[in-house]
């Protein structure tokens, strides 16, 4: 069988020497252009198929053409493509530098010494997409990232937006039946009471690895890896992303001498959420203002959730293929919280805030951690 015919090319400005792209206009050469013809005047109309215009066969051809010129006269016009358009630019003739050994010619913009076009030749597609991409022409700039995290994210413990990441179920191969799983808990989480707020769906690719012996059977961790075979099978997982509320409001239980407990009492929902489901008067859990966000959690049918305990996240992070929910172990806080009092350590945590919810008016109550909208104009 014989190799398939190459596809046609054309003469394309592949890119140009001028890396400040805002500084770019229509009457330049610009990426994803398409040759057409050149000529050493303009013609007396504007007609595609103007015959003063001679037809450009390929990027060799051309520099050849323009080699000629170039010592006659001082610009040239060239009729390019760009979509369904042509278009006459002024230009004139250069050197191509990046050829030492045999001289080749291009050109550059009439009026921009540094706009200098780099030809080649290219697929009708591949001048196509230079195209699309025009003007998006790549550069490092500098950005004051300590200054606007400080602003914008004052709360570095808290990354604003979180997610959670469903496994397909041993033989599922339709990744509607994951979505469906995914919507679901999330419905569940907002009826029980959790301020989740929604905010975009993805698929995501997974690798699962396993290692099997000359019998084909799975080895546990730890066995022996002699004689062995690993198979690696990809799935298609969804990703949630959510915020944890409207806003985390960050509070601090500063416990006093003598106290033995924080005076909170911890929770798990069935969606693995952490919340508090009884707040002791007078403790430090009070005066951080817990009791008066659960009273108002109660009187709105909400729960007071936590997402984050000490800066690390408390809430589920996978849902796995056999259908168990990973999530903190709410045991494992207890210990830590007991761990604390013993100490007389202050301990942090971060609330999820629901809608028109007020903030605790404590002075433990530190400035809430949310995406911040745009100043209004003065």
């Amino acid at each position: 069988m014989g190799c398939a015919a190459a596809a046609p090319t054309l003469v394309c400005v592949k890119r140009v020497k001028q890396d400040e792209a805002e500084e770019w206009d229509e009457t330049m050469p610009l990426p994803g252009d398409i040759i057409e013809g050149f000529a050493e005047k303009d013609g007396d109309d504007d007609d595609d198929d103007d015959a003063s215009f001679v037809a450009v066969k390929g990027r060799s051809e051309l520099s050849s053409q323009l080699g000629k010129m170039v010592q006659k006269v001082e610009t040239i016009w060239v009729k390019v493509r760009r979509g369904d358009r042509t278009h006459k630019l002024r230009v004139r003739v250069v050197a191509d530098k990046s050829y030492i050994l045999h001289k080749k010619y291009t050109i550059r913009a009439a009026r921009d010494d540094r706009h200098i076009a780099v030809l080649g030749d290219l697929t009708l597609e591949k001048c196509t997409t230079l195209q699309a991409f025009r003007g998006f022409n790549r550069k490092e700039v500098k950005y004051d990232w300590k200054r606007k995290v400080d602003t914008y994210l004052p709360d570095q413990a808290s990354t604003v937006v979180a997610s959670i990441l469903f496994m397909p179920f041993q033989g599922e191969y339709y990744i509607e039946a994951t979505i469906s799983r995914c919507m679901a808990w999330f419905s569940a989480a907002v009826s029980s009471g959790v301020p989740l707020v929604f905010v975009n769906i993805q698929t995501e690719q997974i690798v699962i690895s396993e290692k099997t012996n000359q019998n084909g059977k799975e080895i546990s961790r730890g066995g022996k890896q002699q004689n062995t075979s690993t198979s690696v099978e990809l799935v298609q997982g969804i990703r949630l992303w959510f915020l944890p509320g409207v806003e985390q409001v960050l509070l601090e239980m500063i416990p006093e001498p003598g106290e033995t407990r924080f005076g909170l009492d911890i929770k798990r929902t069935d969606e693995g959420f952490i919340c508090v489901g009884e707040v002791t008067k007078g403790s430090a859990a009070d005066r951080a203002g817990l009791q008066q966000l659960l009273d108002e959690a109660n009187l709105t049918k909400h729960l007071l959730v936590i997402s984050r305990l000490e800066g690390k996240s408390v809430m589920p992070s996978t849902v796995g293929s056999a259908g168990f929910i990973h999530c903190c172990d709410h045991d494992e806080i207890k210990d830590a919280l007991a761990s604390a009092i013993e100490g007389l350590d202050i301990i942090q945590l971060h609330i999820m805030a629901r809608p028109n919810q007020t903030r605790p008016e404590t002075p433990q109550a530190i400035a809430p951690e949310t995406l911040r909208p745009p100043k209004p104009p003065l």
